[in-house]
């Protein structure tokens, strides 16, 4: 789940992590407000889940309070990159020397957390990677023991950071630390890091990713979620605890078990094919949730076929037999249905299947084959 960078802020300031004034503002007036509190030039930040804000126009300037009012009610009319502006942030305007990137996210490939920092600070980190790789600093971090003192040290020799702001950004590496695993971040990114005209490090900017998977811990974070930025598809398939994933692809997938339903995928190009989502319905799914699953991919238009594929344990097949059937009632769907059942039950939910005339198979090849070949007859 993605965070706005002043919400990602508000929990920078609860762990000490310096940040200017300022506060989110919801209509110009407000802007207005905000800007004649704090007395000085500001800042006005577009609020929305995107990059590449400043070169749409989405930050601006403003230098009093009344060109405060005219650039937010500006700013709050546009859409970036598909985006409404429904908010924006509202800053004491920074006197900048330095700019500094600093960050901390997950390292599947080594399974620890890598903090990284780089004095190219103020633009995107991806293109410094791909431009100047040499230019970021990479330290793991042991989940275990956590981000040490002279690895904070370590980082600030490398950046070339002045000697006397060292114990200041240790300080604050460790507060984005504690930020990191408390919330379950994936990312926590401070970029720009600034250094000011008066000689202090400040949090211009700040981005944080949290794992959905642990938001059952962190209800204040929970409904902080902006569905502005997520499908529709997927805000429902939530509801319903679902796995989904909206492709571009023709064939809808419908399957129990997120290995078994990355496999489907793949024999599905492996014949040809493009998939259109990535759905796992899980174990134990009833009627209900099979319908409502069903319903989530024969939403996308661009859906000309449905392959099921379901191994049965937990999840018996004449249930998931039954829930197709219902759903199908429901929907009356225009579009060939594929459907592979194999385990508890299998027997009674393909003759459930066979009696209302549609394709079943026995092995996902076959499936797969029947699943691509049904999706370009209806091109």
């Amino acid at each position: 789940m993605k965070l706005h960078e002043y919400q990602s802020k508000q929990i920078f300031a609860r762990y000490g992590i310096p940040i200017p004034k300022g506060r989110v503002a919801a209509s110009a007036l407000e802007a207005r407000t905000i800007a004649e509190e704090l007395g000085s030039r500001v800042v006005i930040k577009s609020q929305v889940l995107v990059g590449g804000r400043g070169k749409a126009g989405g930050i601006r300037l403003a230098k009093t309070p009344h060109e405060a009012e005219e650039v937010a009610a500006q700013i709050l009319g546009m859409e970036i990159k598909g985006l409404p502006v429904r908010k924006v942030l509202v800053d004491e305007a920074a006197n900048i020397k330095t700019e500094i990137y600093l960050g901390i996210t997950n390292d599947r490939s080594n399974r620890k957390p890598v903090i990284m920092a780089s004095a190219a600070g103020g633009v995107e980190i991806e293109q410094v990677a791909k431009d100047t790789p040499e230019k970021i600093i990479k330290i793991y971090i042991d989940p275990l023991l956590g981000l040490r003192d002279y690895q904070a040290r370590d980082i600030a020799m490398a950046i070339d950071l002045p000697r006397e702001h060292w114990r200041a950004f240790g300080a604050l590496a460790a507060a984005l630390w504690r930020a990191y695993t408390e919330c379950d971040a994936t990312l926590a990114e401070i970029n720009p890091l600034v250094i000011t005209g008066d000689n202090r490090l400040l949090a211009l900017d700040g981005k944080m990713l949290i794992d959905d998977n642990a938001l059952f811990r962190h209800g204040d974070l929970a409904d902080m979620r902006d569905l502005d930025a997520e499908a529709a598809s997927e805000i429902e398939a939530r509801k319903y605890g679902l796995s989904y994933i909206k492709l571009d692809g023709e064939i809808g997938c419908m399957v129990n078990g997120a290995g078994l339903a990355m496999t489907t995928m793949d024999i599905i190009k492996l014949f040809g094919g493009s998939p259109a989502n990535f759905l796992d319905i899980g174990g134990g799914a009833g009627a209900e949730k099979v319908a409502a699953a069903l319903r989530i991919i024969l939403s996308d238009p661009n859906v000309k076929t449905v392959l099921f594929n379901v191994f049965g344990g937990i999840t018996r097949c004449d249930e998931v037999a039954r829930g197709i059937l219902t759903a199908m009632d429901e929907v009356k769907p225009k579009v060939p249905m594929v459907i592979r059942l194999v385990g508890t039950n299998a027997a009674e939910g393909r003759q459930m299947l066979a009696n209302a005339s549609m394709i079943t198979a026995e092995t996902l090849a076959d499936a797969a084959q029947k699943a691509v070949a049904a999706s370009t007859a209806k091109r």
